[in-house]
């Protein structure tokens, strides 16, 4: 079952597929530097999550000094607590206001699903540990796949069904659904 963008806002029977809220032929504007600039907001947000983990590296290293050494044994929690951290960070990020990341806000992007709804916390969660999964077993393929289509989706993009946008020249999604 499908719905229908239309006015009559019913739900359709007939097998039809809503079409991209967001089409590269008509607003080629929305997907113009948008891998270069993905790349940078990567990097921007590597350092966003690393900064608070590096501290809290440093404080349990100066813990376990202070109290001899039982400080130390805080170190098995330090990388389950990194991964959260980063979990919850694109979560966050991505399921609030703005739809993106730091980086991604200072690099003037925004995270879309496929039918123009705004992202949210679970989605934002997702894409970011499905893009460590698909980056860990096939890295190259992960970043090539965003050259050879006109939106510049990466291969986790496909597997969820988002789409990043220049924030700036977004055009309103017709019919689109924010639920």
């Amino acid at each position: 079952m499908s719905y229908d963008s239309g006015n009559s806002g019913t739900w359709r029977n007939d097998g039809a597929v809503q079409p991209h809220a967001y089409d590269p032929d008509l607003h080629p504007e929305l997907f113009r530097g948008v891998a270069t600039r993905r790349a940078f907001a990567f990097l921007i947000d590597m350092v966003v999550i690393s900064v608070p983990v590096i501290l809290g590296y440093v404080f349990i290293a100066l813990f376990g000094v202070v109290t001899l050494g039982i400080g130390w044994a805080l170190f098995w929690i330090a990388w389950p607590a990194s991964v959260i951290w980063a979990i919850v960070y694109y979560g966050a990020s991505i399921g609030g206001p703005s739809s993106a990341t730091v980086g991604m806000r200072l690099m003037d992007l925004e995270l879309r699903t496929w039918y123009g709804a705004p992202g949210y916390f679970v989605l934002g969660a997702t894409h970011a540990v499905l893009f460590w999964v698909t980056v860990s077993f096939l890295s190259p393929f992960v970043v090539l796949v965003g050259l050879f289509n006109a939106r510049r989706r990466l291969l986790h993009d496909f597997v969820l069904g988002t789409v990043v946008i220049n924030n700036t020249v977004r055009v309103p999604a017709q019919g689109a659904r924010t639920w």
